[in-house]
């Protein structure tokens, strides 16, 4: 199985992915959640229950017309407003049960305000950047003795940029349709989804350094094949096992981590796929100096006559 051979193809589904996600993020954004955007969240259940669109017409009879609805039981709601009091918290409840002639619990409350909003963002910002500093530091450290370390460590960073853009981008597609937010929960994911990746680059980039180091073969391309190869039976079953435990918490977890097991899901799949097919491929580009060739070989890109 040539890998490697097809290293262009493999960029070319990269792309096919990545660039709606990059377009969507340029357009839309991700839709931020309550820990970056400030608000107020509850958790109301309802007895009897009651129509969601009943419900979020009467919210918006009461002012709330960019409340969230999601439903998360048989008769819970998670709504997300605008920051409101305590007392206006309660207000709005009574104001619901005295339309519905309903019994409504709270069963949880949570409000940030738009300091600790602002906060939280810059936080998960320098969290993400500093960590992916750190890898590259030591990557490069840790291949201290290969010609050019600096260039794995900037391969791996480059499969990892691969996977934090493919579930940013679908995150942003999924904001923009189904009103999916983020929140430091998602955060949380992308910090494992990091550390994941990495992990998964780096068993390649040591099997290749094994390799290069007994010589099995005078063409760097023919040796990354054959590492990439060497562990992908490992890296398979590493990240099958891994899905179906998240899997089996996505559909039976609360739904309050939802999300962040979707962003799991996601950035497993991505960094596998990275690992296996973008990583070391960088690398053999990078060795054969292939950039021109790539860059010419990109279907929209004006062959000259």
């Amino acid at each position: 199985m040539n890998i490697i051979g097809k290293r262009f193809w493999f960029f070319l589904i990269s792309a096919v992915i990545i660039v709606p996600g990059i377009i969507s993020l340029a357009i839309f954004g991700l839709e931020p959640g309550i820990d970056f955007s400030s608000g107020t969240t509850m958790t109301l259940r309802f007895s009897p229950e009651v129509d969601q669109g009943e419900l979020r017409q009467e919210l918006s009879e009461l002012g709330h017309d960019k409340a969230m609805i999601q439903r998360t039981g048989d008769d819970d709601f998670f709504i997300r407003v605008e920051e409101i009091s305590s007392e206006e918290r309660k207000e709005l409840v009574t104001a619901l049960e005295s339309t519905f002639s309903t019994e409504i619990t709270v069963r949880d409350s949570y409000t940030v305000s738009p300091i600790i909003a602002t906060e939280t963002g810059r936080n998960s910002a320098i969290a993400v950047a500093v960590a992916a500093v750190a890898m590259l530091l030591y990557i490069a450290w840790a291949f201290r003795r290969m010609p050019k370390p600096f260039r794995w460590g900037i391969c791996a960073i480059v499969a990892l940029i691969h996977d934090v853009l493919v579930v940013m981008g679908i995150f942003s597609i999924l904001g923009w349709v189904a009103e999916v937010q983020i929140d430091a929960m998602f955060i949380t994911g992308m910090l494992t989804v990091v550390g994941y990746s990495v992990n998964n680059t780096v068993v390649v980039f040591d099997r290749i350094r094994e390799n290069v180091s007994k010589g099995i073969s005078k063409d760097f391309e023919v040796t990354v094949n054959s590492s990439i190869l060497e562990t992908l039976v490992r890296s398979l079953n590493t990240s099958l096992t891994t899905l179906f435990v998240i899997l089996a918490i996505f559909l039976f977890g609360g739904v309050t981590i939802q999300y962040f097991i979707l962003v799991l899901m996601i950035g497993v799949v991505a960094g596998t796929y990275s690992s296996i097919c973008i990583a070391g491929s960088l690398l053999v580009i990078w060795d054969k100096g292939e950039w021109g060739r790539f860059i010419s070989w990109l279907p929209f890109v004006k062959k000259p006559a």
